[in-house]
């Protein structure tokens, strides 16, 4: 791909001071212009697989960041779930164990700390002179969001093995049905994106990666905490389960909770919800992914 050059007016041009001449245009420029809409429209899901696949190759090259992240959610059913399930202070729906409770809830809880600082990411590659690059061609802004939203929850989708392997080896009694379980990865990925959505939506509007870093610090404990990942709602203030309300993490654990462990299945609900917010997500990014080129 080539890049796109200003010049000054050639001495053929047809009147001087015509403005200036745009050179090496990419290809894909050519093509669309050659193609039509409908071509465009073709190629979406193609260049959604190829924004996708740039982002997982970074896990190829350094497989640490899968590592350090599994640390937490591994504290947090460890330490948390194992001292929770001592003291019987929760009560938990149908009387499930608290760490059958928890489990699903830390599930969501490792792909939001992944997802929320997606943003850096963009951030960097503005820095880096990549994104400008990527906004000179003519694919759609959602095209881009979308491939690194459902990179984020691929990412994600790492984590989900290791809690749930954990949790296994805990005692947790998770469902044995494959279906439910790649309906699990299918929900999570829809968490993350959000969540990733979220996050590159602050990247345009914080435009310093200084400012996202402290946001999403600020933004990720409240997310968790104002959803039932911890505790059932019924349980909750009548501000907080306002907020619970309006929290996609509540949606995302709802259902994994009805997916893994057999509490009341609101998948259809859940997953509309979590489809409403995605979209929203993306369409709020996009919007604003063009300041990051400025």
């Amino acid at each position: 791909m080539r890049s796109v050059a200003f010049g000054a007016p050639h001495a053929g041009s047809a009147k001087a001071g015509a403005g200036p001449v745009i050179t090496g245009i990419p290809d894909e420029w050519h093509l669309a212009q050659q193609e039509g809409p409908l071509a465009s429209v073709r190629r979406y899901p193609s260049r959604i697989a190829t924004f996708c696949t740039v982002e997982l190759e970074k896990i190829r090259h350094d497989r640490t960041e899968l590592i350090t992240r599994a640390v937490q959610p591994v504290l947090w059913l460890v330490i948390f779930g194992e001292t929770f399930s001592r003291i019987h202070a929760i009560p938990t729906p149908h009387n499930i164990p608290y760490l059958s409770y928890l489990a699903p809830g830390i599930v969501a809880q490792s792909g939001l700390f992944i997802a929320i600082f997606y943003g850096i990411q963009i951030i960097w590659e503005r820095d880096a002179g990549v994104l400008t690059k990527l906004l000179v061609t003519p694919t759609p802004r959602s095209a881009l969001i979308i491939g690194k939203a459902f990179a984020s929850g691929v990412r994600a989708c790492a984590q989900v093995i290791v809690v749930l392997v954990l949790s296994a080896i805990l005692g947790v009694a998770l469902s044995a049905n494959p279906a439910h379980w790649l309906a699990t990865f299918v929900v999570v990925m829809l968490g993350s994106a959000f969540f990733s959505c979220l996050s590159m939506t602050m990247a345009g509007v914080l435009m310093k990666r200084d400012r996202l870093m402290g946001f999403g610090q600020l933004m990720t404990m409240p997310l968790f905490f104002a959803s039932n990942a911890l505790y059932p709602v019924t349980i909750m203030p009548q501000w907080l389960k306002d907020l619970s309300r309006v929290n996609p993490l509540s949606y995302e654990v709802d259902a994994l909770r009805g997916l893994l462990v057999g509490t009341p299945d609101h998948l259809g609900q859940d997953s509309l919800a979590l489809l409403v917010a995605v979209a929203v997500g993306v369409t709020a990014a996009s919007s604003l992914v063009n300041r990051l080129a400025r």
